[in-house]
């Protein structure tokens, strides 16, 4: 057989990185890979005797930005950022078969490159990591693929996401991406079903189950992947699909069509650096690091929770769920105060700390999440939304309520203040300047925390295996150390009391008439964490106000918990 020739047109010109890189990739998902085929890939012109396209790969391959490296890096050791969304749903048990899962989640992954890539990172290079994708070298390929990424378990929600949030990472380099699909009410593990292909998903046809099941969905996504926005987009895109009117043999034929239309047109998304193009010259570019700079000066925080040490990490998500009727009472009341519910929840959390503040000197700082995506010149080329599109902005407030004021008019003086700080990082005229430097920092400063890990991993690993690690250098003598400068005008703190990831509301994105026989009821988000970290998340859902808060219960004092009771407390005193 004739090897497989490459050579580039030199007529076209160079392609992007991320089209440059073109692999006979053998897999032991395809036997078949790897076998010279005759097609036209990424400006470059592949030639060879055999013409049976299915039986290769394409290798697509681009570097990660510095907002993609600084989740990925901190991620490598135990997954701290992986995101999750869980969707509690009602379907008939024809919807939830594996041949249609697996079809259907086929699809999201060839229209989401991402989804089916790899992170390849060599040791102790942090600013060459990147993201390789073999695009399914056939429909069974890609049928193959989403079912090696897809379980099915017994377990009920609490359980799902606590084994997601506290056990062994789910995610890997290998695997960025995860569903499982859940039947609490199941009183026996099912033996695992027949992985299944084209042929045996197209033979099921879907006999209509007058049984309906309670299921519970849970989407594992590394966060350097994408945001929250790309998540709930997928969910919607997902279930539009699984309880559609297509039958099995048509969401086959779909999935057919995918492969073909994208077997040499799919590429990865950009990074969001390239979807912000900055332009000017050289003056503007130093004109724009001073006012990064200037602008993060003016980040004063001093309120922290009090901590504690010694646990092991265990993430736990309180979750509240207010009723359609209260909801809508409470987000009239908002609109009466001219706030949205999201800047009353930055309030909620200002007032119930500052009455539980001992040290009321330095304000209250709160981070939260801003969505680039409208700020892009234009939408980009690549049809995936699943890339990154996130910022962040901060909104201080005092930490002290002046005793001779109502404390209802200063919540909702407070909660328009919030209103007014989150519109001012939204509609700045340097938000993709600020975007630009702050992920050269966040870039940075990831790269730097990652070889410092890296080398305390090593030396702990050289102890354990009892290697003689070299001397330190000696310290000076006291009388030869240098003394520390004086400090001329210290830097106030610059510390968040806690992260509100409000994604509003949800219905927007849900059109439950899009899938009208499945029924949701129940949507919990977050991530791993961190030992120590916590973010509040507020949304509403199925016509519901939900907030939960999700915190490593063994990283706080008590106050952590005692803010959560009184946060509640107060959505009734000052939300009714």
């Amino acid at each position: 057989m004739a090897v497989a020739t490459i050579s580039a047109v030199t007529s076209l010109p160079t392609p992007p990185p991320s089209q440059l890189s073109f692999d006979m990739a053998s897999t032991s998902k395809s036997p078949l890979a790897g076998m010279p085929i005759d097609q036209h890939v990424a400006g470059l012109a592949i030639s060879a005797e055999v013409p049976t396209p299915q039986q290769t790969r394409v290798r697509y391959e681009r570097k990660l930005g510095d907002s993609e490296l600084s989740y990925y890096l901190p991620s490598r050791a135990n997954g701290v950022n992986d995101m999750y969304l869980h969707l509690g749903f009602k379907a008939p048990e024809h919807f939830t078969t594996r041949a249609r899962v697996s079809t259907v989640w086929a699809i999201m992954r060839l229209r989401h490159p991402l989804l089916a890539a790899r992170v390849d990172m060599q040791e102790g290079v942090y600013d060459d990591v990147r993201f390789v994708y073999y695009s399914p070298s056939s429909v069974d390929d890609a049928i193959l693929d989403a079912s090696e990424n897809l379980e099915y378990r017994t377990q009920d929600k609490d359980e799902l996401i606590s084994s997601y949030l506290n056990g062994p990472r789910t995610l890997s380099n290998d695997r960025v991406s995860y569903l499982i699909l859940s039947q609490p009410s199941s009183q026996l593990i099912p033996s695992p079903p027949r992985t299944p292909t084209s042929s045996t998903s197209s033979s099921s046809q879907d006999a209509p189950s007058e049984i309906e099941g309670s299921y519970d969905l849970l989407i594992c996504a590394a966060h350097f992947l994408g945001d929250g926005m790309a998540l709930h987009q997928f969910a919607h895109d997902f279930f539009t699909l699984l309880g559609g009117e297509k039958t099995q043999s048509e969401l086959v034929e779909l999935l057919r069509h995918e492969w073909e239309s994208r077997r040499t047109a799919d590429v990865l998304p950009p990074a969001l650096e390239d979807n912000l193009p900055v332009t000017g010259n050289k003056f503007r570019r130093a004109a724009v690091k001073v006012e990064f700079q200037k602008n993060q000066d003016r980040l004063i925080g001093g309120q922290t929770f009090s901590r504690a040490a010694g646990k092991p990490r265990r993430t736990i998500v309180p979750t509240v769920a207010f009723d359609e009727e209260r909801t809508r009472a409470m987000l009239k009341r908002c609109k009466e105060n001219g706030v949205s519910i999201s800047a009353a929840l930055f309030a909620l959390c200002n007032v119930v700390w500052a009455r539980m503040a001992s040290k009321k000197e330095l304000p209250m700082m709160m981070y939260s999440a801003l969505n680039l995506r409208p700020y892009f010149p234009v939408q980009p080329p690549h049809p995936s939304y699943w890339f990154l599109a996130v910022g962040y902005f901060n909104v201080i407030l005092p930490s002290f309520l002046p005793s001779d004021c109502d404390e209802r008019r200063i919540f909702w003086h407070r909660a328009r203040q919030a209103k007014a700080q989150s519109a001012a990082a939204a509609k700045s005229k340097m938000i993709k300047e600020r975007t630009q430097e702050m992920a050269k920092e966040r870039g940075a400063r990831a790269r730097q925390w990652a070889g410092e890990d890296d080398e305390k991993e090593r030396m702990e690993q050289a102890k354990a295996a009892g290697v003689v690690l070299p001397a330190a250098a000696p310290a000076l003598a006291p009388a030869q150390q240098p003394k520390p400068p004086a400090k001329v005008n210290p830097k106030p703190p610059s510390q968040a009391l806690i992260g509100l990831s409000l994604l509003g509301n949800l219905d927007g994105i849900y059109k439950h008439q899009s899938f009208p026989a499945i029924k949701m009821h129940t949507l919990t988000t977050g991530s791993r964490q961190r030992p120590g970290g916590m973010l509040l998340f507020g949304y509403t859902f199925v016509g519901k106000l939900w907030i939960s808060l999700g915190y490593d219960v063994n990283g706080f004092g008590e106050d952590a918990g005692v803010f959560w009771e009184r946060l509640i407390d107060a959505v009734d005193e000052f939300l009714g």
